[in-house]
């Protein structure tokens, strides 16, 4: 058995149902996601614009591609017609750039909002007035769906922290979650502490290293 695929079956035995993984294949190549699309993955995601353009342009079209990374509006029409989810949504003029190209090609294109939880300032993402303006304001933009929230917690060994930071996550996607398109996503959860999100509440984890080995 492949290092990949023993990965991913033990990935799979551990998520509770319908909880999504997607696999974090930035900077891979092409033969390692095809591995793991050979055994059954369909969710991936990727950092940047360029290389998740020429990834979707040769790999196979049921293949949802999922933006993980910081997205700048000027690049946001390159990924419009075709990306499953964009998860780094941190501020209204990024969501509204995504409205605007969405409208162009007639498509409403799936969001997550990203919440700042982290004490970590180099993190992106809103605050709680951000996300109520955002949702005050959502009836006048027709081409995005909001989804649900996403974090990333600090980069720490201190569980009890990374535990806190996902549980006020938690919270506030709780509180907005009548707002959210169905089926709402929590989104929490990287290769170093995927297990303490799951047990906050997260119903979408992001791994690579895990998977795919460190880079």
């Amino acid at each position: 058995m492949s290092a990949i695929k023993k990965a991913l079956s033990q990935l799979l035995v551990e998520l509770p149902e319908k909880v999504t993984l997607v696999a974090v294949s930035k900077t891979k190549p092409a033969t390692a996601i095809v591995e793991a699309y050979s055994y059954g993955q369909r969710d991936f995601g990727e950092n940047k614009v360029q290389e998740l353009v020429e990834k979707w342009e040769t790999l196979p079209k049921d293949i949802n591609w999922h933006m993980i990374g910081h997205l700048q509006r000027n690049k946001v029409k390159y990924i419009a017609p075709f990306v499953h989810l964009i998860h780094g949504i941190d501020s209204l003029r990024l969501l509204e750039e995504v409205n605007r190209q969405g409208a162009k090609i007639g498509r409403k294109i799936a969001v997550l909002l990203q919440v700042h939880i982290a004490e970590e300032e180099t993190k992106f993402g809103l605050d709680t007035s951000e996300l109520e303006t955002i949702f005050s304001l959502l009836h006048t933009l027709n081409h995005v769906e909001v989804k649900g929230l996403m974090g990333m917690a600090t980069f720490t060994s201190n569980q009890d922290q990374i535990r806190s930071e996902f549980n006020h996550l938690k919270k506030l996607f709780d509180s907005f979650q009548s707002s959210f398109s169905p089926p709402p996503i929590l989104s929490m959860g990287m290769s170093g502490a995927y297990q303490i999100a799951l047990e906050e509440g997260s119903t979408l984890i992001r791994i690579g290293s895990s998977l795919f080995g460190s880079r």
